[in-house]
């Protein structure tokens, strides 16, 4: 899995082969079969797998604040810093899986809903108590920022020159100001 995320982060899926994969992994391609159909599939199961460890980690870190904004502060922040921390999980997921196929797609939609889903959360909750959210709906605002932090990640991540700190918090004032 490891030389797998390297290739296909470094290199993008369509020029990377299998026969890469194995030469980097140094195992035999039988081997490579028995733990996956393909390559789509070696893929699909990579991104399930990093992906559903960095939407741990930013809920993880998110939990630890004391109210709605620290909260979507601090999920920002981390999936900022996570992504620049280790480039070749948001190239996988941002850049890469993007019109791979449907069966990626479904992978990748399901990781950022439960990223969605959880600042939805934190919406219903402040809808109650703060102006700021009173006249947005949830959902939609999940979905917003999900898309805005993914889309600034991807295109910061392969066009250099920002501080992932600095756009962490720029990210955060918009959304949780």
């Amino acid at each position: 899995m490891d030389s797998a995320l390297t290739l296909f982060a470094d290199r993008g899926y369509n020029a990377t082969s299998v026969d890469d994969v194995v030469a980097r992994a140094r195992m035999s391609k039988s081997a490579f079969y028995e733990f996956f159909e393909s390559k789509e599939h070696c893929f699909r199961e990579l991104l399930a797998s990093e992906g559903g460890d960095l939407i741990h980690e930013v809920l993880s870190a998110a939990a630890q604040g004391h109210n709605h904004r620290e909260r979507l502060r601090l999920g920002i922040r981390t999936f900022v810093r996570k992504c620049f921390e280790r480039s070749s999980v948001p190239r996988v997921l941002i850049v890469e899986s993007v019109g791979l196929s449907a069966d990626v797609d479904e992978v990748r939609h399901e990781l950022q809903g439960q990223f969605a889903q959880a600042v939805a959360e934190e919406v219903r909750h402040a809808l109650l108590h703060d102006a700021f959210y009173l006249d947005h709906d949830p959902q939609v605002f999940g979905r917003a920022v999900v898309g805005a932090v993914s889309d600034a990640v991807g295109y910061f991540l392969t066009h250099p020159g920002v501080d992932s700190e600095a756009l962490g918090d720029s990210l955060a004032r918009i959304f949780a100001p």
